[in-house]
């Protein structure tokens, strides 16, 4: 043995086998390169986790987490919470398209010099017009089961996306539903639960169809495979184990399935819902909180119990027959039937039978651990989700301005590209479904020379989705950081009142113009917020003369 070699002997007096074995490789010795890749360490020695491919995944195991994560949904507050705050920040009550048709490429394109802002800002007005004629129809015409507005559709879509991991949307256009008194365009919107997207008869994932979806030689899309009906609904018999195949568009481009999810890996088909990585955490803590409950309940009903003494003799004769441990049973009532004391009050006095005592159940819960607990989850959730812990818990009683601020604008880094992806996934083919139509039906506004839809439909479909806006923490020190934005030229009207308010700036200002002659033809003295208005407009009179 070398010197200064220490060892560490067994039982047998022989030198233990080292806990890292050496590795040789490339024809030198030593331990793996990386302690990631050891097999033999007490921390990762059991961790041998499969290298599967991304369908593989999840499409094997998607029903059972799927129905985990809804009963989660619907049984635990947390985990309804998220969603909720999630689709009120990212979709909200309106979600709706501002349209910007991108007149520099249709110029670019054709050469047409009218293809400029003044006809951009035209056929925004038009568009967005028609928009909401189809999008709010009182009749929900819009919808193919005409039961929601688009908004309504949209927020369901989402809701299926961040849960289910996938949202399915059919979209028809069905002329037999036109008519007086009846739908005005013949797009409607069908939204199909992802469950049905299957392969037909179940098989297993092959080459060319996985989890329902058929791909072509280089891994597109083309078609898509749905059950007629949900395996759920045992009335409709034959149909569950029924599929039919739907293209993915038409010869033309037009989309017939819209397919939308997150993908994590290149190569993937279906998506995975945002609880996935917390499913187990949020099931440990709702276990761990209803062991809570139900302990303190226990202790709540068992207040209090009388301890009484019974000699060994007196069990025996009680148990053989005798009569002497109801004798002592006897004495015990007979003393406290005529022993009920009270004070004026109505307070009792406990006056015990000799050898009696009475004595107290501890009901000292929830544990004091349980609050720590439910934090350490807590945040596992707002990690996954991409909330702050104050949007979960709705609890703001422990942030002050800087950091609610902070929380706020780092959620809405998340939820706005949540809001950008929901709207290139899924919003956006259904609007240019829609435009495609409008443009059809003639009348839109376009140059002489105008190529069809079919030739620039991104042109001509292009918009900016609005939804709820970013709000506000302190509503003084924002909007004059916002002002001196604008006076500095660093921001504009559109974003500032896109991001905080979620609106159209140019209803604003067309708002703020009616309001201003409502005044004067009133004879009302303008508030300040106009005043600016009319000083700019006096300032102005003279050089337009």
């Amino acid at each position: 043995m070398k010197k200064n070699d220490v060892r560490i002997l067994g039982a047998n007096g022989q030198p233990l086998p080292p806990s890292r074995p050496e590795y040789k490789a490339l024809g030198g010795s030593g331990r793996v390169p990386y302690d990631a890749a050891d097999s033999f360490s007490d921390q990762l020695g059991g961790w041998q986790p499969t290298l599967w491919s991304p369908d593989n995944e999840i499409n094997i195991y998607r029903d059972r987490i799927v129905s985990r994560a809804r009963d989660l949904v619907r049984n635990d507050g947390w985990a309804a919470g998220a969603v909720t705050r999630i689709l009120d920040n990212a979709v909200g009550a309106i979600y709706r398209p501002i349209f910007k048709p991108d007149y520099r490429y249709l110029q670019t394109l054709t050469g047409i010099k009218g293809f400029d802002a003044e006809w951009a800002d035209e056929y925004a007005r038009y568009m967005n017009a028609m928009w909401r004629m189809w999008a709010n129809d009182v009749g929900r015409w819009c919808d193919y089961e005409r039961k929601h507005t688009v908004s309504q559709l949209l927020r369901i879509g989402l809701r299926h996306k961040l849960i289910d991991g996938d949202n399915v949307t059919l979209m028809h256009y069905d002329t037999s539903r036109l008519g007086y008194g009846r739908a005005q365009f013949a797009t409607a919107v069908q939204l199909i639960d992802p469950d049905r997207l299957s392969n037909p008869q179940q098989v297993y994932d092959m080459a060319h169809i996985r989890g329902g979806v058929e791909l072509d030689s280089y891994g597109s899309p083309v078609a898509y495979h749905f059950r007629k009906a949900h395996q759920g609904d045992w009335w409709s018999g034959e149909k569950t184990m029924t599929w039919e195949r739907i293209p993915r568009e038409t010869p033309w481009g037009r989309p017939i399935v819209i397919h939308d999810f997150d993908s994590d890996r290149a190569g993937q088909h279906r998506g995975s819902g945002i609880f996935t990585p917390i499913i187990q955490r949020l099931k440990m803590l709702i276990k761990y909180d209803e062991s809570e409950v139900e302990a303190a309940i226990l202790n709540a009903v068992f207040g209090a119990f009388i301890e009484s003494p019974y000699d060994p003799a007196m069990v025996e004769e009680g148990l053989t027959g005798g009569d002497g441990l109801g004798v002592y049973q006897e004495e015990r009532i007979g003393f406290h039937e005529d022993r009920r004391l009270t004070l004026q009050n109505g307070v009792g006095l406990p006056i015990m039978f000799p050898g009696e005592k009475i004595n107290t159940v501890n009901a000292a819960r929830p544990n004091s651990n349980f609050a720590a607990f439910e934090s350490a989850v807590l945040r596992n959730v707002t990690a996954a989700t991409g909330l702050s812990t104050q949007q979960v818990t709705q609890d703001w009683s422990d942030v002050n301005y800087s950091s609610a601020r902070a929380a706020m604008l780092e959620a809405w880094k998340t939820l706005s590209r949540r809001r950008h992806d929901f709207a290139t996934g899924t919003a956006a083919p259904i609007a240019s479904c829609f435009v495609e139509e409008v443009h059809s039906l003639g009348g839109v506004p376009l140059p002489a020379g105008a190529p069809e839809f079919v030739e620039a439909r991104t042109a001509y479909s292009h918009a900016k989705w609005m939804g709820p806006g970013r709000g506000w923490v302190d509503p003084v020190a924002e909007k004059k950081g916002a002002i001196l934005g604008l006076d500095a030229g660093m921001s504009t009207l559109e974003k500032e009142v896109g991001d905080s308010e979620g609106e159209d700036w140019e209803e604003v200002i067309d708002q703020r113009a009616i309001e201003q002659k409502r005044f004067e033809s009133r004879g009302l003295e303008l508030p300040e917020y106009l005043k600016g208005d009319e000083a700019s407009k006096t300032i102005q009179d003279p050089e337009e003369k």
